[in-house]
């Protein structure tokens, strides 16, 4: 028998990715210190952008491997 936290993931998995991704977000608020979450409308507006350009496939990307490459560069 599936507990109710199985349920529920397995209906939230099911969403549209944009549904999901609304959700996490309200589930991130809902946590205690909310305020340590909160992002100000530009930077969700970045947000959207870049998940619509991901949507659309016209987003560029970098290997992890570089990223962290770069990170441990200026971080020694």
């Amino acid at each position: 028998m599936k507990t109710l936290m199985e349920k529920v993931r397995g209906e939230a998995l099911r969403l549209p990715v944009d549904e999901r991704a609304s959700l996490a977000h309200e589930l991130i608020l809902s946590l205690d210190a909310p305020s340590a979450y909160e992002l100000s409308p530009s930077v969700e507006k970045e947000i959207a952008r870049r998940a619509q350009s991901v949507r659309e496939g016209t987003a560029s990307s970098r290997t992890t491997e570089d990223v962290f490459k770069d990170i441990e560069a200026k971080y020694p």
